[in-house]
């Protein structure tokens, strides 16, 4: 089926660390208002295996081709996942890029000097947790106070495993790529995400936001989103 767009797209979302994929909706409401077909991935984010896992679930039940985006952790689902057939591009939201062997614990293990460090706190059972005090400032300090808050409040444990997880076979090797660099982020570092997004040949975007930008500035999110489906759109149609 064909969305209002004109698009045979399916545009399939994906969440990081921390939260779930409540916080899609905003760039939802903007896409399907704009016609298009758009799922969004409910990670367990226990391990990166269990993630590609829920991710591919998506993307078998998506019709058509698949537009797969990810933010921040997230990034790396959608780096294992997007190898699968039916996915013609990848869009990378504040987002890590893993390569071949590259998890978040290797990406972010020697960050540069005075970059800012995540306020992971240490592991409990095998999961982790951001400080609640520092949650807003290092994740959403452009969220309202008041969402921050229930942000930090609803916290979906981050598995170590999923940590740890490495990629086997980076997607972007082989798929188009677009990459939303948020200015403003104090999670994932700018000048490492314009690095990720350069590595894999990704059609690059900036915006002034936090980490959180796909919650503070959908319409930005979404319109990069909107770009690499018509380009994968016009690819189908050549």
């Amino acid at each position: 089926m064909v969305g209002l767009s004109g698009s045979p797209v399916t545009i399939v979302l994906v969440h990081g660390g921390f939260v779930d994929g409540a916080g899609w909706e905003g760039v939802y409401n903007i896409l399907k208002k704009d016609g298009y077909n758009v799922s969004i991935v409910q990670n367990p984010t226990t391990s990166l295996a269990d993630d590609v896992a829920a991710t591919r679930l998506t993307i078998a039940r998506a019709r058509g081709p698949v537009v797969l985006v990810g933010h921040s952790y997230g990034g790396v689902v959608v780096t294992e996942a997007g190898t699968d057939p039916k996915v013609a591009g990848l869009v990378y939201v504040a987002a890590f890029a893993p390569d071949n062997g590259e998890s978040v614990e290797s990406l972010i293990k020697n960050p540069p000097p005075g970059a800012p460090v995540p306020p992971i706190l240490p592991p409990q059972d095998g999961y982790l947790f951001l400080d609640k005090a520092k949650f807003r400032a290092s994740f959403a300090a452009d969220v309202s106070e008041a969402k921050a808050a229930f942000l930090a409040d609803s916290q979906v444990p981050w598995g170590v495993a999923a940590l740890s997880g490495a990629v086997s076979q980076p997607a972007w090797k082989t798929k188009p790529s677009w990459y939303l660099v948020a200015t403003e982020d104090k999670m994932i570092p700018p000048p490492a995400q314009r690095q990720m997004a350069t590595r894999a040949g990704a059609t690059v975007a900036e915006a002034v936001g936090s980490h959180a930008i796909y919650i503070s500035k959908p319409e930005a999110v979404a319109a990069l989103i909107a770009k690499a489906a018509k380009s994968v759109s016009s690819e189908m149609a050549a």
